[in-house]
């Protein structure tokens, strides 16, 4: 089933509706974009990352790209270093294991929730959207590429 909607500016989209087993052999999957806000007062952001959670396929993963000369253009005495290294901690945190510190036990859920809950650091998590997808790894490739770098 698909509807047909037209904007304001006289272009006509398709959105298609998908409804309970005709997804095929795609599975929902959930994404956040993470941002860097080197001055949470001015509330300026560059997306830095994507942390991507399918329930289906017990997969969290995360993929980062820091645009240094973007971040610099925002804060000159921004930690980059600092900055970097809290994107390595995520990727590591959804890679689970030894890497993943404490969060080493926790299930993909859990470990994709903690990322995702609000906070007010220089790395925030944005808000999170849903999509249908066959390779939730590649879907993290796609969206970085799409939404970051």
């Amino acid at each position: 089933m698909s509807e047909t909607h037209i904007h304001m500016a006289g272009h006509v989209t398709e959105r298609h509706i998908t409804r309970a087993g005709q997804g095929g052999d795609r599975d929902v999957f959930e994404y956040a974009l993470l941002r860097v806000v080197p001055r949470v007062e001015r509330g300026e952001c560059i997306n830095a990352g994507v942390v991507v959670y399918c329930r289906a396929r017990a997969y969290v993963g995360a993929r980062t790209h820091l645009d240094e000369a973007r971040l610099l253009a925002l804060d000159p005495a921004a930690d980059v270093a600092g900055v970097r290294a809290a994107l390595g901690a995520i990727e590591r945190h959804c890679a689970g294991g030894e890497a993943a510190g404490q969060a080493a036990g926790d299930d993909a859920g859990r470990r994709y929730r903690w990322l995702i809950a609000p906070r007010s650091t220089i790395v925030q998590p944005g808000p999170v959207h849903t999509g249908l997808t066959t390779d939730p790894a590649a879907e993290t490739e796609r969206l970085l590429d799409l939404l970051v770098r």
